[in-house]
């Protein structure tokens, strides 16, 4: 009898995830990974600085379910069967120990993603599974109960279960090859972008980072609170990344021409006036001059402009500080607005929003409902999470499910 052939298509963390697995569960199986570029696992490589972040430390599955602005149902009864503790015995299993950092954030202890790499090439290699490089696929032909792969090379083979991890494209062009299988594709859009605000009215603050903000889209219940940074062209960090995310489509509608708010005390005006009015009469703060020292932990660079902006001169002190002016500072500190004019990309790590309609697949397995045989896996579905871990670990979850499943 001849042995089943599993073609995985595409070589990043779903596709290596998924053809180890379903070499390892079905052993008899033909496993071949076909990776259109000469180099596979690239999104792994320059992950978290070239770190990897391979997972999030979050302690509970409905923790870590909020980390999907798309996906996040789908998921829940994934991560049942495999999630993050489970990565984390999966790779300790294979000499890769990982840690947690302050914010959730897990990467292996070698704080290199040459080993994440090194541990998912070795596993192929030992489960017999065969990668073959610069062999992109340009079709996929359901035959009977077999399918027909056409390669860029011009190369045909048949093969007997397919499993798709092409990733997300940024073009909803990028999934045509898929959409002639007959699959509903969501039209994909950028997820996790910084800002780009060139009319910032505050200047030469590139690198200046505050603990944790409030941002907010004006006119929209979108908010998310965290740690920002300030870019030479806008603002970053993952208050502004996560708020990129879930508010994906909405922010995509509007060109990316948005007015956002931002809080840099993460705390209520009235609670700010109320500090600030007591540091009028505090002995301690009274006598200084406000623009010398900064509060609310607010880095003093930051703060001398938001005090200029009030309309505060630099030889006002706390005491002699009039009303007007103290609400202007208590508004800037609270509902800075900022003119957001496009986005940039994340350093390497672009994600999508959209992909493949996750009403197309038996939602147990990742196998379509109108192609038998074909299988789903990381980021080409419509899945897609914050920053921190989450999209690997989607990936993860969703290449071990395809591969137990699809040799079946």
């Amino acid at each position: 009898m001849q042995s089943l052939h599993i073609a995985v298509i595409g070589g990043g963390a779903a596709g290596f995830m998924g053809a180890i697995t379903a070499a390892e569960t079905f052993p008899t199986a033909k496993v071949t990974i076909f990776e259109k570029s000469r180099n596979v696992l690239s999104k792994v490589k320059v992950s978290g600085g070239g770190r990897c972040n391979v997972t999030n430390a979050a302690p509970s599955l409905p923790e870590l379910v909020k980390g999907y602005p798309r996906g996040a149902k789908f998921l829940r009864p994934l991560f049942e069967i495999f999630n993050n503790q489970h990565t984390i015995q999966w790779f300790e299993s294979r000499g890769v120990a990982l840690k947690t950092e302050p914010d959730g954030r897990m990467f292996p202890t070698t704080d290199s993603s040459e080993t994440i790499i090194d541990c998912l090439q070795q596993a192929a290699q030992r489960a017999g599974v065969e990668v073959r490089t610069s062999a992109g696929v340009n079709a996929i032909v359901a035959e009977g109960e077999q399918f027909l792969l056409r390669l860029q090379s011009g190369e045909e083979l048949m093969v007997n279960r397919v499993l798709v991890t092409s990733g997300g494209h940024p073009q909803l062009s990028g999934y045509d090859w898929l959409a002639t299988l007959g699959l509903e594709i969501e039209t994909p859009v950028p997820s996790l972008f910084t800002f780009n605000a060139p009319k910032l009215p505050l200047k030469d603050l590139m690198g200046v980072s505050v603990g944790k903000v409030g941002v907010k889209l004006a006119g929209s219940k979108l908010t998310e609170a965290g740690p920002m940074l300030f870019t030479h062209w806008g603002v970053s960090g993952p208050a502004v990344l996560r708020l990129s995310a879930w508010g994906a489509r909405e922010l995509a509608s509007k060109n990316y021409q948005f007015m956002s708010l931002i809080n840099f005390t993460n705390q209520k005006p009235n609670e700010v006036q109320e500090q600030l009015t007591s540091m009028q009469r505090d002995v301690q703060w009274k006598g200084k001059f406000v623009p010398t020292q900064a509060p609310f932990g607010i880095p003093q660079r930051l703060w001398k402009q938001l005090v200029e902006l009030a309309n505060i001169p630099d030889t006002m002190r706390w005491a002699d500080l009039p009303a007007k002016n103290l609400h202007r500072l208590v508004e800037q500190l609270t509902n800075f607005q900022l003119e957001v004019q496009g986005k940039t990309t994340f350093k390497d790590e672009f994600v999508t929003c959209g992909g493949i309609n996750l009403a197309n697949l038996h939602p147990k397995t990742l196998e379509s409902r109108h192609v038998p045989g074909l299988f789903f896996a990381g980021e080409v579905l419509d899945i897609d999470g914050i920053t921190g871990g989450y999209n690997f670990q989607a990936a993860w979850t969703t290449g071990v499910i395809a591969g137990r499943n699809i040799g079946g």
